[in-house]
């Protein structure tokens, strides 16, 4: 496995804030949040095995559990082998155990070799000591491990920095890897109540001026933008990358200000899907598909952003409550049906509705009557209009356009 994809396997199971303070059953989490006892596991017999990182964190906090990243300390890839271990790993030794298919990194360190992300060179063997392992990781909240025998092992004051509510870089190798302002701006959003360390956006600061943050490739980019969307306060990441500088950077065509973040914020609270979440994102950008090609939004996303656009307005800078010059600012019919049109709301009835969900977040709806619009205009039999049109391709789609006029007008 890369690098990079194994930086994206965090485990963000839950993306709700933490506790306001660290619970007193911390230990008894965490115990109960790492599951099976593997000291019984026979593969393991004999190997120094630890859960590292988020699986550490949210058991700790009483978060609900998702993957474990698991680290081996003092052995071999050629023992892994021997116990069955499969070897996965590219950059540096990784297996997936041989029943749990589960993946066991050998504990590494890295060194600074070249620009961006990859620009690294690792080093396994069995004088690499777990505490090695957890300096090279970003954050101190992210670089705890547990062994065994249930006890958390905390060389850098993750816990500390868990109980104090600060996201805080683990050391000055921090600026090397310009993933880590991504990851930072995500942890916020999901962290929403934990407070950067002043040390640590100056870092990052200083990571985007080095021009770390240009090696970047665009689906990088998206992996940490969908992660940090999809938390229950997406505004907060994109606060965040651009108060570090790097919004510019990475995606240079996004305009972005505070209102968007209020409104991404309001779209988590009402649980709107990704690609809304997306479209509201580029809801003020001259050019939403440009924005989903730098960042390599998937086409749905894509789709949404540049179809909010079209309903709220061509002008950017007019697209907000009471200004909005689109087609769902406008009160006639023939507007209205252009809106189900353009947007294929027969077809694609639900992508529709969810459109207007992201709308209403920015200018006031009737969502029911356009719920029942649709409706109305899904229950229209084109194939009966066609026949009557006998088939003549122009009288059909003016007689379709009618019948659904009709339908609109009694809705």
């Amino acid at each position: 496995m890369s690098r990079d994809a194994r930086a994206a396997a965090d485990d963000d199971a839950s993306c709700g804030s933490a506790a306001s303070s660290l619970p007193d059953s911390w230990q008894d989490n965490l115990r109960a949040g790492l599951g099976r006892d593997w000291t019984r596991d026979p593969c393991l017999q004999g190997l120094a095995v630890y859960v590292v990182g988020g699986a550490v964190r949210d058991a700790m906090l009483g978060l609900p559990a998702g993957d474990r990243d698991w680290v081996v300390v003092g052995s071999t890839p050629e023992q892994m082998a021997g116990r069955g271990f499969i070897p996965v790993g590219g950059d540096f030794p990784v297996f997936l155990h041989p029943r749990t298919k589960e993946e066991y990194a050998l504990a590494r360190t890295e060194r600074k070799s070249g620009r961006g992300y990859k620009g690294f060179t690792f080093h396994t063997g069995a004088d690499v000591t777990l505490e090695d392992d957890l300096k090279r990781r970003d954050l101190t909240i992210n670089a705890m491990a547990c062994g065994a025998d249930g006890e958390l092992v905390d060389p850098l004051g993750g816990k500390r920095d868990i109980a104090a509510r600060i996201l805080r870089h683990v050391g000055d190798a921090f600026i090397e890897d310009p993933v880590r302002v991504l990851r930072l701006a995500r942890f916020a959003a999901r962290f929403h109540d934990f407070a950067i360390a002043p040390e640590t956006m100056a870092l990052a600061r200083a990571l985007v001026q080095a021009g770390e943050v240009d090696a970047l490739v665009p689906e990088r980019v998206w992996q940490e933008f969908a992660k940090g969307l999809k938390t229950v306060r997406p505004g907060r990441m994109f606060q965040v990358l651009q108060e570090a500088g790097a919004l510019p950077r990475i995606a240079p065509a996004l305009a972005y200000d505070d209102d968007i973040a209020r409104g991404l914020n309001e779209a988590a609270d009402q649980g709107c899907p990704l690609p809304g979440r997306f479209a509201l994102l580029c809801r003020r950008s001259a050019d939403p598909a440009l924005v989903a090609q730098q960042v390599r939004a998937p086409g749905e996303c894509r789709d949404q952003a540049v179809l909010l656009a079209a309903l709220l307005g061509g002008d950017p800078v007019r697209r907000d409550a009471g200004a909005g010059s689109g087609l769902l600012a406008r009160a006639s019919l023939q507007d209205r049906l252009d809106a189900l049109e353009r947007c294929d709301a027969v077809r694609k009835p639900e992508r529709f509705l969810d459109l207007l969900n992201a709308a209403s977040l920015v200018m006031p709806l009737d969502l029911a009557w356009w719920t029942r619009a649709v409706q109305a205009v899904r229950g229209i039999d084109a194939g009966a209009v066609a026949r009557a049109a006998q088939g003549d391709p122009a009288r059909i789609k003016a007689d379709l356009r009618r019948a659904r006029l009709e339908a609109l007008a009694a809705v």
